[in-house]
């Protein structure tokens, strides 16, 4: 098994990947149902605002009083920002892989991720992400998401590579996909085993 030359850098998506996903719809049930919100109008709110947190042109606070805190509630917006940030758990076998990777064969690692600032800033933090990541390119800092094309391309000029120097590891078929179209090499994270068998055929092997 030979190694790639080309790979010199890995683009990491962070929710599905490294973490369990963050505020995502499981999450979002969960809150309503433990903070007595009316689901369906926590989900349309939700979708109406979301994208624009994600950006990086909203706060927490503001998307939090346009979802939730709309009108008077039992409970305080400390309290409701406390659970979302408490339902993020890592994938330690993944996180490990990684940092095995890095120090073995010395590659840059970027992050390309959708996130609202707050959320990525303590997910990134409290799971020690920005020990090993050299470069975070996040919706919320470079005020594009995914999918659109602009924020692989803006990675590639931050990290300085060519489309064809990078693999690009993310949970969601589609991203992959577009990232894919720019030229940059795809894998779709389904399972620890399998990323690791298919970045073993990248050359990248560890124990």
């Amino acid at each position: 098994m030979q190694q790639h030359p080309t790979i010199t850098t890995l683009f990491l998506d962070i929710g599905g990947v490294l973490l369990s996903n963050g505020w995502d719809r499981t999450a979002r049930r969960e809150a309503a149902a433990r903070f007595s919100l009316d689901l369906p109008e926590l989900e349309e709110r939700h979708h109406l605002t979301f994208d624009t947190y994600e950006e990086g042109k909203l706060t927490l606070d503001e998307y939090l009083h346009r979802t939730v805190f709309y009108e008077q509630r039992s409970f305080t917006e400390e309290e409701f920002r406390a659970f979302m940030f408490s339902v993020t758990t890592p994938i330690p076998e993944m996180i490990d892989l990684v940092c095995k990777i890095k120090a073995k064969y010395g590659i840059k690692i970027a992050i390309v991720n959708n996130e609202g600032r707050e959320l990525n800033e303590y997910r990134i933090r409290q799971f020690g992400i920005n020990k090993f990541v050299d470069f975070f390119i996040s919706s919320c800092f470079v005020h594009f998401r995914k999918p659109d094309a602009d924020i692989w391309r803006i990675a590639l000029d931050i990290a300085l590579v060519k489309p064809a120097e990078v693999l690009y590891i993310d949970d969601r078929a589609m991203f992959v996909s577009v990232a894919e179209g720019l030229g940059i090499n795809g894998l779709q994270h389904k399972t620890y085993e399998a990323t690791k068998e298919n970045l073993a055929k990248y050359g990248f092997v560890v124990d």
